[in-house]
């Protein structure tokens, strides 16, 4: 990372920013390097290195590692881009420091993560946890109406074929909700989500 900042010593006005990744799994390497204030939309393949800092210009964001997110990670993500209208999130790893299911004594003190202007929501390449982390009330609130993609069976998993209190509040502000890969959808998915936009696409 220093040979990559004295690359660019002659650019005064900006700080420069570089992280990289290098993700096993797939046999790549990343490198990222942007300046500071970052003035785009978009900003993709945010994994766990992500050093924080304030994006009041993106609206999309994708976050993909080969690494668990824990709730931090979220929290530092709703912090840095307070202005997100789309989210992505691509991890297969489940979490390690995983809360439990129900707030507990140890849960109260974490801060439930506000995303105020998301409307867009993408988990069809997430693990079971990343679902929950977005729709348990207590770690997450969901202010807008959000349009959600996701695979049915972890749906149906999270939220207890479609019984649990803890994800009906954040369940009943999406509008759609699009199904992936669905098997034959219970009869309770209508009563948890109240919206009749329910798109199955297989």
């Amino acid at each position: 990372n220093e040979d990559i900042q004295q690359t660019f010593q002659d650019f005064q006005d900006n700080q420069i920013i570089s992280c990289i990744d290098y993700f096993l799994e797939v046999d790549k390497g990343e490198c990222l390097i942007y300046s500071y204030p970052y003035r785009l939309e978009d900003y993709e393949q945010i994994s766990n290195n992500f050093s924080g800092g304030i994006f009041k210009c993106i609206r999309t964001a994708t976050l993909y590692d080969e690494h668990p997110f824990e709730h931090e990670f979220f929290l530092r993500i709703s912090q840095s881009f307070p202005f997100l209208k789309s989210l992505t999130v691509m991890n297969n790893k489940p979490q390690k420091n995983k809360l439990h299911s129900e707030p507990k004594k140890n849960n109260r003190d974490l801060p439930i993560i506000r995303y105020s202007h998301l409307v867009k929501l993408d988990l069809t390449d997430a693990h079971n946890d990343y679902i929950e982390q977005f729709l348990v009330d207590w770690k997450t609130s969901l202010s807008n109406v959000v349009r959600l993609s996701v695979s049915y069976r972890p749906l149906l998993r999270v939220t207890r074929n479609f019984t649990r209190n803890t994800t009906r509040l954040n369940c009943t502000k999406v509008i759609p909700l699009c199904i992936y890969d669905n098997g034959r959808l219970s009869l309770h998915i209508k009563d948890y989500f109240p919206s009749e936009k329910v798109f199955e696409v297989l």
